[in-house]
């Protein structure tokens, strides 16, 4: 299984959405919260080519995007293939 890391804050629902889909799919991950960790939301934004917005997620170290395009990858049917390829 690939890594995935996940930046988040604790009042964001599509923040709350993502994990929901990963933990319902059983797939651990990393959680950095830039609410208590302001020091990393610069960190979140060199590593998602400026986005700013959370989530921003992050499977094998490529970054994926946020919420919308992680259910997007979910309903093509793309997202285990990603979660399970060879790094």
């Amino acid at each position: 299984m690939q890594p995935v890391e996940i930046y988040t804050t604790p009042y964001c629902g599509y923040c709350h959405a993502a994990k929901r889909l990963l933990e319902e799919k059983g797939v651990a991950f990393s959680e950095v919260d830039v609410a208590r960790e302001p020091q990393r939301r610069q960190e979140m934004m060199n590593r998602a080519n400026g986005g700013y917005s959370v989530p921003q997620i992050f499977i094998g170290g490529s970054h994926v995007g946020g919420c919308d395009e992680l259910y997007g990858l979910e309903r093509a049917g793309r997202l285990d293939s990603l979660l399970s390829a060879v790094a």
